[in-house]
């Protein structure tokens, strides 16, 4: 019985002591955003995701109401410019308008005759000073004076009561194709109520967004192509149309616009899915082009009066702090005066919770 006792403390010892070893604890390698500097490579070869939209397109209404008495569009019909789209029963704004010529022509009747009564006043009164009091002169030009500003009054409203006539027409701003209609014919119509939305597809527009690290080099892209997931074998031809001055609050980058034809071979249509793709050349005459680097990738420590950098080596991946002199501060982030060469990789985020020697798995954007 005490061999068994001994036994059982002896084990019960060593249960404890295995209880209490320690695994080893691996280093956990952080992975950090980050950017070469200045690196026009971070253009070239890459892509990017965006989608199809019309160059033009705008929802047309008429500027006054009325019942529809011609609807001549439907969905998908293709239009020229100044097309009819659609009229409204004009007999109302015709009675109007021949009104509004009435008034004037009375006006200007009633102008003419206070003239010939002003101008035969003055000749008598010329002829005989006493024959014409110069009160009556006075009120005689009054007269004229009046029906001047009432010719003026009937003349505004019948150029009111033209427009309104030319209004009952609606007719396309640009050739187009009709994508929706939202009226039928013989309808009632209100001012300003949508009609029918036209879209120009002569030429499409694409907007991707880019990086906040690589928004300062898109100037300098050239050979711009992009190819649609429905046609993946069409690559087209594409230019700059429209560079972004704000970043998304969600995403950090600034949205680009590209802009093509419509080819021949294949319908590109609005919303269609696509990658645009580039090469970032710049021209033998360009400017040195200045170094920037985002606004997250700079801070200042409380002790230090001076604005840092993690610098990453790119063969051991270990970050050094490195102190760097800034210029001004643009949409993209700050200009580098000094501190900083091109081609050098820094981390873009999480610099407040790097240590020197850290190693790092960076990751591009």
């Amino acid at each position: 019985m005490k061999r068994i006792a001994i036994l059982s403390i002896i084990s019960a010892f060593l249960i404890a002591g295995c209880g209490q070893t320690e695994e080893p604890v691996e280093d956990t390698i952080r992975s950090v955003r980050a950017l070469k500097v200045g690196d026009l490579d971070g253009l070239t070869g890459r892509s990017f995701p965006g989608r199809a939209r019309a160059a033009q397109e705008v929802d047309l209404a008429f500027r006054v109401s009325g019942p529809l008495n011609a609807f001549a569009v439907k969905v998908g019909d293709v239009v020229e410019k100044n097309a009819l789209i659609a009229n409204i029963d004009p007999r109302d704004f015709k009675v109007a308008l021949r009104n509004a010529q009435g008034g004037l022509d009375r006006a200007k009747a009633t102008a003419a005759r206070a003239k010939v009564d002003l101008d035969r006043m003055v000749n008598a009164q010329k002829q005989n000073s006493g024959a014409v009091s110069e009160a009556a002169v006075d009120r005689a030009r009054e007269t004229v004076e009046v029906a001047e500003a009432d010719i003026t009054s009937f003349q505004a409203s019948f150029e009111t009561a033209e427009d309104a006539l030319k209004d009952t027409t609606l007719r396309s701003p640009f050739a187009g194709t009709i994508v929706a209609t939202y009226v039928e014919n013989f309808e009632n119509i209100r001012a300003q109520q949508m009609i029918v939305r036209l879209l120009d597809n002569t030429q499409i527009e694409f907007e991707v967004g880019i990086p906040e690290t690589l928004i300062s080099m898109v100037s300098y892209i050239a050979d711009i192509s992009v190819t649609f997931d429905a046609f993946p074998d069409v690559e087209l031809p594409a230019k700059i149309q429209e560079i972004g001055r704000e970043a998304s609050t969600t995403t950090r980058t600034f949205p680009v616009t590209v802009i093509m034809d419509q080819p021949e071979n294949v319908s590109i249509l609005p919303g269609m899915a696509g990658r645009a793709s580039g090469k970032a050349i710049p021209p033998d005459s360009a400017p040195p082009m200045s170094l920037v680097i985002p606004v997250t990738s700079v801070f200042a420590p409380e002790t230090e009066d001076q604005s840092f950098v993690w610098v990453i080596d790119e063969t051991s991946n270990a970050v050094t702090l490195r102190p760097v002199d800034l210029g001004d501060a643009i949409s993209s982030g700050f200009v580098v005066e000094g501190g900083l060469e091109r081609g050098e990789m820094i981390a873009t985020a999480g610099v407040h919770f790097l240590e020197e020697g850290q190693v790092v798995t960076p990751m591009f954007q």
